[in-house]
């Protein structure tokens, strides 16, 4: 992508968003919330967040590592009148913005990290790789980074025009993709006395939903210790690591007949020795292991218990099992989610052009799937599944289960594009990608003016949370001496970082920073 090509981009997503993102009708709602939708739908204010939105795709950093993606998320929002504490809960990459005082006390969610091996150019219907391995923005984080902080930003805006009383927070939370940071914000008590979150993600759909979803994840390192010798002249000196990882995961892929069905169970081998004609000494193994909240901690005994026994059977010491996170499920408000539906269908689906439907369906056809173009219907507000079958996981289920929390599903990524996949980096990008952040931007903003100046839309949330935290208290799965993996991507941050300078994108004019400023 060079200079010009983007600059034009930009201008033309300029230029739709003047034009074609509706307005709603000053008619239809309450003088607060038409503020927050009024400065949304600025031209400027759609092109400030979306070249936020640009900037940190183009930064790509990986969970703990997301040092110019937060810094550029905390110079906005000072900017803008919020006071923002950094570095909580053993995250440097961590913050919280604050602005108001009082209650009620209303939360924004925010992420903003990547994922490894999915660089890839915008706008663009085949894999081409920005650089070649490195991270990429594969789950739309950069959009929702720039939708949370736009709509905060626009509730404060209402918040001084019409003099409400009350306090808006946005809680900056790095590393979603390994599910580190929301168990260790919690515990360290940075939701205590918030009154109701808002949490978001980015994705094709424009929706809400209820009730339990997702499932809890324990993401673990098992490290085993053993002894080195000469592979080809003295063997039997050795006690091969490695040996102790593959017979672990033997041992795990065994134990799958057995777990429930909804269990997932994952791994990759980051460390496995160096040289072959070396035995190994050292070698470790990273695990996602995924269940419901009443069967997690069993199935990590489990796993736990294939470990111990591969040491023992290699003569080698299981020297660490270090959890790096564990989070629960989501436990939706139904309250809260049904007053999020409400600004969902207020602000309805963006509108997109023929050329962003025409690339829409080339990705489409690429991807070998129905070729439909940008969606034109919000989705309906979803129910918990009859069964619980599995599936992905969040670090946000740990805050539903300390305040009554829903989250908002925005549009902006190319119906059809895979997630964790360089068909979203590519379609999250650009002006689709605006003009769907927008749209998340406004149901936010809107529903947390609700929630500011409807008490009795609030209390109905809170009781609803109260009657269901009675069966459902909150326990934190970390064990007591976790603490935050700060140096996991350390390294394959760093490997990449150099060359990805060269192509980071400058927030105040959407060209090429070049390097690293």
């Amino acid at each position: 992508m060079n200079t010009a090509k983007h600059a034009f981009c930009g201008f033309v997503a300029i230029l739709i968003a003047s034009v074609l993102l509706p307005h709603p009708a000053v008619a239809q709602v309450a003088p607060e919330k038409q503020t927050v939708l009024d400065w949304l739908s600025q031209p400027e204010t759609v092109t400030k967040f979306g070249r936020i939105s640009d900037s940190i795709w183009s930064y790509a950093e990986l969970g703990l590592q997301e040092h110019k993606s937060s810094a550029l998320l905390i110079r906005t929002l000072k900017e803008a009148g919020f006071t923002v504490e950094q570095g909580l809960a053993g995250m440097p990459t961590c913050f919280v913005a604050t602005y108001g005082s009082g209650k009620p006390v209303v939360g924004i969610l925010v992420e903003y990290d990547a994922l490894p091996m999915l660089s890839q150019k915008g706008r663009t219907t085949k894999h081409d790789p920005v650089v070649a391995d490195a991270p990429g923005h594969g789950c739309g984080h950069n959009l929702m980074a720039s939708a949370a902080t736009a709509a905060a930003i626009a509730v404060k805006k209402a918040m001084e025009k019409h003099s409400l009383t009350g306090t808006i927070k946005l809680f900056g939370s790095p590393a979603e993709e390994i599910l580190v940071s929301r168990p260790y914000m919690v515990r360290a008590g940075l939701f205590k006395g918030v009154d109701a979150v808002i949490n978001n993600h980015s994705g094709s759909g424009f929706q809400t939903a209820y009730g339990v979803s997702g499932t809890a994840m324990i993401s673990v390192t098992f490290r085993f210790q053993g002894k080195t010798a000469h592979s080809g002249s003295a063997p039997w000196n050795g006690r091969s690591a490695l040996d102790a990882v593959e017979i672990m995961n033997v041992a795990a892929n065994y134990l799958r007949e057995h777990l429930h069905f909804s269990a997932r169970m994952h791994y990759v081998i980051p460390d496995g020795g160096e040289a072959p004609n070396v035995v190994p000494d050292r070698a470790r193994v990273w695990y996602f292991l995924r269940n419901s909240d009443d069967k997690l901690e069993e199935m990590y005994q489990r796993v736990l218990n294939c470990a111990k026994g591969a040491a023992l059977a290699t003569g080698t010491e299981l020297a660490e099992a270090r959890v790096l996170a564990a989070a629960h499920q989501s436990h939706h408000n139904k309250a809260l989610a049904e007053l999020m539906m409400k600004n969902i269908e207020l602000v309805g689906m963006p509108r997109w052009t023929e050329q962003e439907n025409a690339f829409a369906r080339a990705l489409q056809k690429a991807l070998g799937g129905a070729t439909n173009g940008m969606p034109v219907k919000i989705g309906a507000m979803g129910k918990p599944a009859a069964v619980f079958t599995g599936g992905a996981s969040s670090d946000h289920g740990d805050v539903t289960l300390v305040a009554p929390t829903a989250t908002i599903g925005f549009p902006g990524i190319a119906s059809g594009a895979q997630g964790h996949h360089w068909s979203t980096v590519a379609s999250g990008f650009g002006s689709t990608a605006w003009k769907g952040a927008n749209a998340g931007a406004k149901a936010m903003a809107a529903s947390a003016i609700d929630l500011l100046t409807k008490p009795a839309a609030l209390q109905a949330i809170q009781k609803e949370f109260a009657a269901y935290s009675k069966t459902h208290p909150y326990k934190c799965f970390l064990p007591a001496d976790a603490k935050p993996p700060l140096e996991f991507y350390d390294k394959l941050m760093k490997q990449y970082r150099p060359a990805m300078e060269a192509f980071y994108l400058d927030d105040k004019t959407g060209n090429r920073c070049g390097r690293d400023r």
